[in-house]
């Protein structure tokens, strides 16, 4: 059975070529050495051994600096950018034939400031997938864009100007040159970069045939009855003026509240209440609300109909309150006193019962069932104010209780909430006037500072509230069924992201599209002048987005009605003159998420969108939803979402706190702050090696050690091209089957290293790519590969080749995995272990092995590396680095005093298990008694002062006289 075994391997060994006689180089065949003859050296005036052969030595060459600093590294860097053309890559490989295109669709940073660390995260990362992508053969499609309107650079635009005295077209022009110039100062950044695109064709949001694109997906929508114009609640900013989206909010969780306790009396008693506890004296129902500005606006008090209710009696006064008995604890320890329960029920019996308003004489509110009442906190009964709640809103439209609004746009009571609220800021004075009324009402239980999560506008960081307006939605409640199916067939990284979406989605009923603003792009809408009555239809908003097409969305306001409306339409709706246009734009999420209907032309999805956290609730959605409600289908199919860059101490960045780090600064220094310029390819290693999928960390210490892992690449790089000098790949280049097995062996690592940074890139995981690039160059080239080679490409004139690579990525070939092949390399490194630390901290070169293996598959494999007894210079001598390696079958009886032995044993497994064998061996270690020859430095001359073998050969042929 044995035989069986080791005929197979050889016959495995056969199949890929490995025959020991093979032992020439990577590129040329070894010269057969001549026969061993001494020569003297010349230590004269003519020069030291090292100068006589130095011409015969493979010296490297390379003009590639291991490292570059300071001024140097800049102009180097731009002088690369230059030389290599990176401006024209792009277009380029566009132009060139592929069977596969990759659209990666870039997300639109807003242009209303200068390039921060966030750009550079987002935009080499995208950069690095659409060069693998380009390597791999195929022709990336990327349009870089920005997303144009919007408050936040209408209020920069305008500056201390205000709005006052300015008319939209004016407001218009300042904001497009303010846009415009934030735009150069972050293409101008991208491009330093290295990101590839073609940046003379980007999108831009302002532009008319991306208004008029934009338009034509309102048009569809509006046309399925997906948007429609409707009075309800929203978020508004008092700060800016307008109605703000979900998407458009940051969640304060310290947020300081004035939270009330707060009586209603019942003055008509709930009719079941009475027939079960009989008459009951007075009874109070006890509210809490964060937001007491909201009590004047109350039309409601809302209970669970399945929770059970109790009427308690305050043992302080005797006042009677009914309260949920879940609550009834906590409400006592609120009042520091005991109550004790008169009468328990459930929610349902409360039906029929009336209050009394506390602050409006003679306003009575109902008692409603809710099923939004919940026990987590207050009394578990709701005050509802329909005006100023998104789920009161719910209970008033099914109740048919009115929706009065007592707010203004600046967040100020109206003239309808009283003389004595009228024109007080409700979050500020308005909420002292209030919570004095319900004290002098005798209404007021207890007031408590409540610090709880609330929405901000995230553009003046400033508190929003809710009101109610008539504005422009879109009916997402009858698109989330279609966009969380979409979502089963798009690939989301991190997977845990795919949840947070599908949980917005489940959360979002409407979104209000409509704005208050001039910068944006008007919503195609004209109102009757008498009743209000908007007029839009596919034929309006054709003929409009056929107008911004040619003349941009100025034209809204420069050309007339008549001009606007097309005539079959001015036809039937009557007098040009009944008519109004619209003053609203629309919500700049509705202007990036229609991006991919102006930019994806003729592409029908995406391969990938890929961006920050934030987008999960803004670009993601609304791509989503606009695309779901035009063409039933997502835009991506892959989504990446990536975490911020937070400061070294996991700190937001702020100008606050002197945190921020400018890209800029990263690239050319600061003289003021010390810091290095430590150029582009710093700042991209830094974002390559990141953990995109978590908040990713930058400052001196990072970046450092991007520099420092950079120059210990470099320094691989340059050990390798020094050692190519010269070398022709057309004329010395030699087929795989011909290479030592040590060179076969690294060409199945570098196989097994392609196909696992493949992986890596394809799933955006650059951050693998550098581990798995740093360990293969450290433990594989240098630690292993090139200590072993470096004798023959240096000393012996055989330079060394690791893979044949084309243009392109690394074409790696399923014969690099050949059979036997791993278990000749590693079984012969197995025994150089058990050797080298026979000799720990010694010079292996010194040194002859005898390596015994009794007659076994390992034996065999050993042979294939090593086919005479005793060698200085066969494949086998070469890997385990030793002078000379006697290769038997057991140790010699006559060894030496001195000799090191050693043992061990190696598993080999081949043919996917058919082939299994522990074999073992024996060492035995021994100075060596030849001389150092002064050429190649090894232990294998006869004599001191003559060359080795293989040396003579390598001088006689090259011409040098010995």
């Amino acid at each position: 059975m044995l035989l069986c075994r080791v005929s197979a391997a050889s016959h495995a060994l056969a199949r890929w070529g490995g025959r020991s006689h093979r032992a020439g180089g990577l590129l040329r065949r070894a010269i057969p050495f001549s026969s061993s003859r001494c020569c003297a050296v010349d230590s004269g005036e003519g020069g030291s051994a090292k100068g006589q052969y130095r011409d015969t030595v493979l010296l490297p060459r390379t003009d590639f600096p291991m490292k570059l600093t300071g001024q140097k590294l800049l102009d180097r860097e731009l002088e690369i950018q230059q030389e290599c053309g990176f401006a024209n890559l792009y277009s380029w490989q566009r132009e060139r034939k592929a069977k596969k295109e990759f659209c990666l669709h870039d997300g639109p940073p807003y242009a209303n400031g200068d390039p921060h660390v966030g750009h550079a995260l987002n935009k080499i990362l995208k950069d690095i997938r659409n060069r693998f992508e380009m390597l791999r053969g195929r022709q990336v499609h990327y349009v870089p864009g920005w997303d144009c309107h919007g408050l936040p650079i209408e209020l920069k635009a305008l500056g201390e100007l205000g709005r006052s005295g300015l008319s939209p077209l004016q407001i218009r022009q300042k904001a497009r040159e303010y846009a415009e110039g934030a735009i150069a100062r972050q293409k101008a950044a991208f491009q330093r970069w290295g990101v590839m695109a073609d940046w003379d064709q980007c999108y831009y949001t302002y532009d008319g045939a991306y208004e008029a694109a934009q338009l034509k997906v309102f048009k569809i929508m509006h046309s399925k009855g997906l948007i429609y114009q409707d009075y309800k609640p929203i978020f508004w900013s008092p700060s800016s003026g307008t109605a703000l989206a979900e998407a458009e909010l940051e969640y304060n969780p310290e947020h300081v509240s004035r939270a009330i306790y707060s009586t209603f009396p019942l003055i008509t008693l709930p009719p079941k209440v009475v027939t079960e506890r009989g008459k009951l004296s007075t009874v109070s129902v006890l509210v809490w609300t964060t937001q007491p500005w909201t009590i004047p606006a109350n039309q409601a008090i809302c209970y669970m109909p399945n929770a059970q209710y109790s009427i308690v009696k305050r043992a302080d006064n005797s006042q009677l309150l009914l309260v949920a008995m879940e609550r009834t604890a906590s409400v006592a320890a609120m009042l520091g006193t005991e109550l004790e329960s008169v009468g328990t029920f459930t929610g349902s019996q409360l039906e029929g019962g009336v209050c009394k308003h506390p602050t409006i004489p003679d306003k009575e509110v109902p008692l409603l069932p809710a099923n939004h009442v919940t026990m987590a906190k207050g009394t578990g009964l709701v005050h509802t104010a329909p005006a100023h709640g998104m789920d009161d809103y719910s209970v008033a439209s099914h109740f048919k209780l009115p929706v009065e609004c007592i707010v203004d746009e600046d967040g100020k009571f109206t003239e309808a909430a009283g003389p004595e609220l009228h024109n007080l800021s409700v979050m500020k004075e308005g909420t002292d006037k209030v919570i004095s009324m319900l004290k002098e009402s005798g209404a007021l239980v207890k007031e408590e500072q409540c610090i709880h999560s609330y929405p901000y506008d995230w553009r003046t960081k400033l508190p929003v509230i809710i009101r109610p307006s008539k504005q422009w939605f879109i009916n997402t409640a009858s698109l989330k069924d279609k966009a969380k199916e979409a979502l089963q067939n798009v690939r989301v990284l991190p997977e845990s992201a795919k949840g947070n979406l599908l949980a917005m989605l489940d959360r979002r009923t409407y979104w209000c599209i409509s704005r208050q603003r001039s910068w944006g792009v008007p919503i195609p809408v004209f109102y009757h002048r008498d009743t209000g009555e908007p007029l839009v239809n596919k034929h309006t908003v054709s003929h409009i987005a056929e107008l911004f097409r040619e003349k941009g969305s100025d034209c809204w306001w420069e050309l007339p009605i008549e001009t606007l409306l097309p005539p079959e339409v001015l036809q039937k709706a009557g007098p040009v003159t009944d008519y109004v246009r619209g003053e609203d734009v629309l919500d700049i999420w509705f202007d990036s998420g229609a991006s991919w209907a102006a930019v994806l032309e003729g592409t029908s999805e995406a391969d990938a969108y890929v961006e920050g956290k934030d987008q999960i609730g803004g670009w993601f959605q609304s791509s989503l939803l606009t695309s779901v409600a035009v063409r039933k289908k997502a835009p991506y199919k892959s989504l990446l979402v990536h975490g911020f860059a937070i400061s070294e101490r996991g700190e937001k960045m702020s100008k606050s706190l002197g945190n921020v780090v400018d890209p800029d600064t990263v690239i050319n220094g600061e003289k003021d702050s010390g810091l290095p310029p430590y150029g582009a390819d710093v700042l991209r290693w830094w974002v390559a090696e990141s953990n995109i999928f978590s908040e990713v960390q930058i400052g001196p210490t990072a970046l450092n050690s991007a520099k420092d892992s950079i120059s210990k690449l470099r320094n691989t790089l340059k050990f390798m091209l020094g050692n190519l000098h010269g070398f022709d790949p057309l004329t010395q280049a030699v087929d795989p089957k011909e290479m030592h097995y040590i060179d076969q062996y690294m060409l199945h690592l570098l196989r097994e290293y392609s196909m696992k940074v493949t992986d890596a890139y394809s799933e955006f995981d650059a951050g693998r790519v550098i581990r798995v690039l740093q360990a293969f160059i450290t433990r594989d080239l240098s630690s292993f590969y090139f200590s072993i080679i470096k004798d023959r490409i240096l000393w012996a004139e055989d330079h060394v080749k690791l893979v044949d690579v084309s243009t392109g990525w690394i074409k790696s070939s399923s014969v690099w995995r050949r059979p036997g092949l791993e278990e000749a390399v590693e079984g012969a490194c197995a025994i150089r272990d058990a050797f080298l630390s026979s000799i720990p901290g010694k010079n292996a070169a010194q040194y002859n092995l005898t390596i015994a293996i009794e007659p076994s598959l390992l034996f065999e494999l050993m042979e294939s590396l090593q086919e005479e007894p005793s060698s200085t210079s066969s494949q086998l001598a070469e890997l385990m680095m030793a002078a000379r390696v006697n290769l038997t079958s057991q140790l010699p009886r006559d060894l030496p005093s001195d000799a090191l032995l050693n043992h061990g044993t190696f598993l080999i497994n081949l043919e996917g298990g058919v082939i299994r064998e522990d074999s073992t061996y024996d060492i035995a270690v021994v100075p060596s008694s030849a001389a150092r020859c002064p050429r190649c430095r090894r232990y294998t001359a006869e004599a001191a002062d003559c060359l080795c073998p293989r040396c003579q050969t390598v001088v006689s042929q090259a011409g040098h006289a010995p």
